[in-house]
């Protein structure tokens, strides 16, 4: 990633105001009194509602020889029905439960709150977790309950607002996967993501190098980020703002709720977690909410972008949303998350075929690993993708690279760190093979340099080497998952939580830091590998 990461992590686009009381109703007119009937007070209320058969009889009950001949021609049985039916319409109302907590995820429909399971699987991955690290966490760290009111999202109706230069009609004939990666749905998904179930991800830790510890530290890390969502269910880079009250340090300065929030959400999603199912679905459902009613409507396109975030924080939110859906199928999440993708497909430069900060700029090879990682997903979830897309990626990358796609600069060609790991994962997912000669000299540059303190270094570094696996893999995951582990913090509120000094470590924050953290902890069953033996040719590549 480049000097200029402060663009992509950031702080509240917006601080969160609270509603106006406003005007005081105005309260009804005095209920005139009846006349005086032989100076008894008509007006005394019966002892439950009355019937619309009998609220304009007064009843009075001192004399009731007084009272009116049409009360007295009724027989006392009828009366007696109605009185006892207008009670038991009463009280239905009254103990009927009302649905409460329900979130819009999508124009017109409405998510009903379920139920709140207790079981977290996270604790059950391998075995009880019942570690020397977890002695001092904090007994109760889950996000508070904080009624939310129905959420108002963007309707994306209006197909002829906003710029058009690219016709989004048919996108499904452009590219569709050649198999439904979905086809195993529930806990788990298709070939990309099904690692995520609870069965699944057990196994995968094993078998590719996880532990008790680094597990652990997963569950820890989500309890943090739960209790740092905000009331409106979104994250901020600034934590301080919400439920935390200054109480970890470290806070981010970059201007991009967005952002935050996508970088808050990843880590539930990569852990298995979804809004439908899990633990913490409740904390997600409301973020997913907050990222679709955060969307600016663009025609046939979901504008995610941040003030300052900008087109990182569109890339993250795609991912998110993309991930979302792809894991639960639902059907309200398919129409943002395609919107988002074609707001990626409009925004690409149509020389150079990059993304930077705004649409149709010049890229770099940090933007354009979040786009790309995004439209990955998005197939995954049997989302549509143009080929042209994919086509011009590819011909950013060969802009950018040196040593014939061994190393990869930022806005020309180069051999940075970062740069090259994002480089290398995005080959790997455009359809290079293992063996292909600059893809080993790569790996190497990436082995000889090892983990650092550079955690968006880190982050696209483990997913290549995860990906290519054998002796490299090995060598990274000892060093990179221990390390992790023993600096994440285990005191007080900042409990499940990193702060680790680095590039960009200061603008986004401890929020920044815990997500790519956690992500990096969550290799093993995230994303399958692309190099095994299950993985086919119409799997793979995008």
């Amino acid at each position: 990633m480049s000097q200029e990461l402060g663009s992509s992590v950031g702080t509240p686009d917006s601080q969160v105001e609270s509603a106006p009381s406003g005007p005081t109703p105005p309260q009804p007119p005095e209920k005139p009194k009846a006349p005086d009937r032989s100076g008894i007070d008509a007006q005394r209320k019966p002892s439950v509602p009355p019937s619309p058969s009998t609220s304009t009889v007064p009843e009075s009950d001192d004399e009731p020889s007084r009272a009116s001949p049409w009360r007295l021609a009724v027989p006392s049985w009828l009366v007696s029905m109605v009185v006892h039916a207008a009670v038991i319409v009463v009280l239905a109302f009254l103990t009927v439960p009302q649905p409460k907590d329900n979130v819009v995820l999508a124009t017109g429909q409405v998510a009903e709150a379920e139920e709140e399971p207790i079981e977290d699987v996270l604790e059950d991955v391998i075995e009880p977790v019942d570690l020397e690290v977890l002695e001092d966490a904090p007994t109760q760290l889950d996000t508070p309950d904080v009624p939310v009111d129905e959420i108002v999202v963007p309707e994306f109706k209006d197909m002829d607002a906003g710029p058009m230069e690219i016709e989004f009609s048919d996108f499904a004939n452009e590219l569709a996967p050649k198999t439904d990666l979905s086809a195993s749905i529930g806990t788990v998904m298709g070939q990309g993501l099904e690692g995520r179930g609870a069965e699944a991800r057990a196994r995968m830790v094993r078998e590719a190098g996880g532990s008790k510890g680094s597990e652990a530290a997963v569950a820890l890390a989500l309890k943090w980020l739960a209790n740092h969502q905000m009331s409106d269910g979104g994250w901020d880079f600034d934590h301080r703002t919400g439920a935390c009250r200054g109480r970890c340090n470290h806070p981010g300065r970059e201007d991009a709720r967005i952002g935050a929030t996508a970088m808050a959400l990843l880590p539930f999603l990569g852990a298995g977690q979804t809004h439908r199912e899990g633990k913490y679905k409740r904390t997600i459902q409301r973020g997913l909410a907050f990222l679709i009613r955060s969307a600016k409507p663009r025609g046939k396109m979901a504008d995610l972008t941040d003030r300052r975030g900008r087109m990182y924080s569109h890339g993250l939110a795609s991912i998110t949303l993309c991930e979302a859906y792809a894991m639960t199928r639902d059907p309200q999440l398919v129409g943002p998350a395609q919107y988002a993708l074609n707001f990626i497909a409009y925004a690409q430069d149509p020389v150079g075929g990059g993304w930077r900060y705004q649409p149709k700029q010049p890229g770099d090879t940090s933007v354009v690993g979040w786009q790309l990682m995004a439209l990955k997903s998005g197939h995954m979830g049997y989302l549509v993708v143009p080929k042209a897309t994919i086509a011009k990626a590819t011909r950013f990358l060969d802009a950018v690279q040196t040593q014939g796609g061994a190393n990869y600069g930022y806005t020309t060609p180069g051999r940075g760190q970062a740069t090259t790991a994002v480089g290398l994962l995005c080959r790997m997912y455009l359809g290079w093979k293992r063996d292909r000669k600059a893809l080993q000299q790569g790996v190497a540059y990436l082995s000889k340099i090892g983990p650092n303190n550079n955690l968006y270094y880190d982050y696209y570094a483990t997913q290549v080497m995860r990906h290519y696996g054998g002796s490299e893999w090995k060598k990274w995951n000892g060093q990179m998952r221990d390390w992790l582990v023993k600096q994440q913090s285990k005191k007080g509120h900042t409990t499940g939580s990193w702060y680790i000094e680095g590039p960009h470590s200061e603008t986004g924050g401890r929020l920044y830091c815990t997500s790519l953290a956690t992500l990096i902890l969550e290799v093993y069953y995230r994303h399958l590998p692309i190099y095994n033996k299950a993985a086919t040719e119409d799997d793979f590549p995008l």
